[in-house]
């Protein structure tokens, strides 16, 4: 998903600062011994070889003379110890936090940058809240379960294998009864994350769903509220909230039992040390003092912590790997369009954009079928025909937002697909019924990222015939239009996408039933755009309204997928034909 090898790096510094973490800590144990010794019997005699040789190394730079000073020295030594050992856990978090921010910083951009270029027909059959609660949710539950796992994963297990070590020196043969108690753990706790991730799995997608529906009535209010539908709107969410919550609730008991369950087993196998070893001190059995057992249980007390991080941490990482595998799939969804192996220059559009052969199909039933059509630079191109012939379909593969199942779309005579999808579209500006503002200012609605001076924008917005409208506003062209335009009308807000689209200067415009839904004010209005920016550029209309397109230079009949006729507005009215009908039956002229 990102590039990790940048990382190793920083782990690596993080493992280090550990390691220097868990010496220092040993060290820190080592003053057990000693103090145990001055504060029972009075003297350092008889003392571990490691602890002796620590003692000795103490006593060359620190007074040791009597048993108070020794306490003093001793107690000091700890706590410098414990300082230092504190730092290094700092600076390992330190380090661990750029690897953290970095990592979602760089799987948050390449979420979105999958999301703007995913196929358009990937939300036909996938929930936009499904979309959103990957992008978003599932990339929290990495950083919280797969991140957090990964740096214990770094620290714990070099932890673990430093104080067993230090045990094993300490009293190989109690050691190895601690040993034999610590796989039960790990298979009791390996059982709890399998199930732990299946349950994860239904956990995100069940919200995904849950985000979907609060999605879909946020924009169907209108809907809502038009057919008093509040009650059956509620009932639905209230049915999914509950599946979600009962799955919710089923994985935090899952998760939350690994830690206790952990720390139950590990006390039980420091009690069955500590009886062990107790019993062989008390029998004098063993070389052990009971000053070194003191230090013995101590030290196998931290064991215990490790051992429930690295549980917790294998639980987490089975939770996050749900989230993962949802990322990862997601990320892997293939684009809908695809260069070609050799991408070519684009030389522009000089002469015309044709359709041979062309049929396209979403899934199994084809859409449309066996078209053969050109476009001449400079001319104005209507698509009409019944709802569902597929017009928009049409555009949308001139656009390439598909590629077409079979034929191919040239450019001046060269496949489409040897160029890229991105300079291909520069060709465009596109101006569609369902009109698309953002919240945000009107001067950046219609710049949309163009570079533009001011200038520019209000003569794009006079050519759109907005210009007066957005002038009358207190904030003028710093005017915020709300979550998709709400402060404005629709006649406002389709004039807003022309203005966009004059900006953009493409040498084919686009209109998909731009004045479709429009009371005649405002259609009179966005028309006399439309024919402003007509004369300048390459027009491909989608029409609803016929007479909208009997000034149009080639008008194409679809019906059912199919191109039936073409020809001017004279020529097909003397046919008779289907676009005859369409025109009777509308009464529309």
């Amino acid at each position: 998903m990102t590039n990790y090898k940048r990382y190793i790096p920083w782990l690596f510094a993080v493992f280090l600062l550990n390691a220097v973490y868990v010496v220092l800590t040993i060290f820190a144990f080592l003053m057990i011994e000693p103090f145990a010794k001055l504060l029972f019997r009075g003297h350092l005699e008889g003392l571990s070889p490691l602890s002796s040789y620590f003692v000795s190394i103490l006593g060359g730079y620190l007074p040791m003379d009597s048993q108070g000073v020794s306490f003093v020295t001793l107690v000091s030594a700890a706590v410098f110890l414990f300082l230092l050992r504190n730092l290094s856990a700092y600076a390992s978090q330190w380090l661990m936090a750029h690897v953290r921010s970095d990592f979602l910083f760089t799987l948050r951009n390449r979420l979105y940058d999958k999301m703007i270029s995913l196929p358009l027909g990937y939300f036909n059959k996938e929930s936009r809240g499904d979309a959103v609660t990957r992008a978003v949710n599932d990339t929290q539950e990495v950083e919280y379960t797969v991140l957090n796992s990964i740096y214990q994963f770094l620290t714990d297990p070099l932890t673990l294998f430093c104080y067993l070590g230090f045990l094993f020196y300490i009293d190989y043969q109690l050691s190895l009864w601690a040993v034999l108690l610590m796989p039960l753990s790990f298979l009791i706790i390996g059982f709890l994350a399998h199930r732990l991730k299946r349950s994860s799995k239904t956990y995100r997608q069940r919200l995904g769903v849950l985000l979907s529906h609060v999605e879909e009535t946020i924009s169907g209010l209108r809907v809502i509220y038009g057919f008093n539908a509040q009650e059956r709107a509620y009932r639905r969410f209230n049915e999914r909230n509950l599946q979600f919550t009962q799955n919710q609730k089923r994985v935090y008991r899952q998760s939350y039992l690994a830690n206790p369950l952990s720390e139950f087993l590990g006390v039980s196998a420091v009690m069955v040390v500590l009886v062990i070893g107790g019993s062989l001190v008390l029998s004098e059995r063993s070389s052990l003092s009971a000053e070194l057992f003191i230090t013995y249980i101590a030290l196998f007390s931290q064991v215990i912590t490790p051992i429930s991080r690295i549980s917790s941490a294998f639980s987490d990482y089975k939770r996050g790997e749900a989230a993962l595998d949802r990322i990862r799939d997601f990320l892997a969804i293939p684009d809908n369009v695809e260069d070609s192996g050799a991408v070519l220059t684009l030389p522009g559009f000089h002469e015309a954009l044709t359709f041979r052969d062309v049929s396209f199909a979403y899934t199994d039933a084809e859409v449309l079928s066996h078209i053969d059509l050109t476009i001449p630079k400079g001319k104005t191109v209507a698509f009409v025909g019944q709802s569902g012939a597929g017009k928009s379909t049409l555009a949308d593969l001139l656009m390439r937002f598909y590629d077409p199942t079979g034929g191919e779309i040239l450019l001046d005579g060269v496949p489409i697909r040897h160029y890229g999808v991105g300079d291909y579209r520069s060709l465009f500006a596109l101006v569609s019924q369902d009109v698309m503002l953002f919240h945000d200012t009107i001067y950046h609605n219609i710049t949309m990222g163009m570079e533009a001076t001011p200038e520019q924008v209000a003569e794009a917005a006079k050519t759109a015939n907005i210009y007066d409208f957005v002038m009358s506003l207190p904030d003028g062209f710093g005017h915020v239009v709300g979550d998709r335009g709400t402060t404005l009308s629709g006649g406002q807000r389709q004039r807003v996408s022309i203005a966009r689209a004059v900006l953009r200067k493409a040498p084919v415009l686009v209109l998909d039933e731009a004045t479709s839904a429009m009371d005649t004010e405002s259609e009179r209005l966005v028309q006399q755009s439309i024919e402003a920016l007509s004369k300048q550029c390459t027009v491909v209309m989608i029409a609803h309204r016929l007479s909208t397109v009997q000034r149009a230079d080639l008008i194409c009949v679809l019906d059912a997928g199919r191109l039936v006729e073409s020809g001017t507005h004279e020529e097909l009215m003397a046919a008779k034909g289907t676009y005859y009908k369409l025109v009777v039956s509308s009464c529309d002229l």
